[in-house]
């Protein structure tokens, strides 16, 4: 559909003992780009909330490590969705360095209503805000 690339740099904060990237931040990675690339949309997620309280959370990852990334590193998330259904999305990720891909993820997110937890089909006019900016 449409690829979105978010730059992030490595602060020490982001590695372990060793100098590399802990693993499990590659995740917050990945979420920063998921945020934004819905903010490309138009789609603000506190809006959802106060608007339709809908909002989202991760059902099914899937993540591949391939490389490691160091302190100070320029890394790029791409963000793309892949798939979009009533109540989900489905997002392809992948960690670059350069050209370099270090870690790939994919990311499924569902919609659920903010105070039953239960699954809540997205807006049509968030819908329609998706596929609207995916064709442009």
């Amino acid at each position: 559909m449409n690829k979105f690339v978010w730059p992030v740099r490595v602060y020490h904060e982001d590695t372990d003992g060793g100098g590399v990237v802990y693993y499990a931040n590659y995740l917050k990675f990945m979420e920063r780009a998921r945020t934004e690339l819905l903010r490309f949309y138009g789609i603000e997620q506190t809006l959802l909330k106060q608007e339709y309280n809908i909002i989202f959370v991760v059902r099914q990852l899937t993540v591949e490590y391939l490389k490691p990334a160091f302190f100070n590193d320029l890394l790029n998330v791409v963000a793309d969705t892949t798939k979009q259904g009533k109540v989900s999305l489905t997002m392809e990720h992948q960690i670059l360095r350069d050209d370099e891909i270090l870690c790939s993820g994919d990311v499924k997110i569902a919609s659920i209503n903010s105070i039953t937890y239960r699954p809540q089909p997205l807006p049509a006019t968030v819908i329609n805000q998706m596929r609207t900016k995916c064709k442009s």
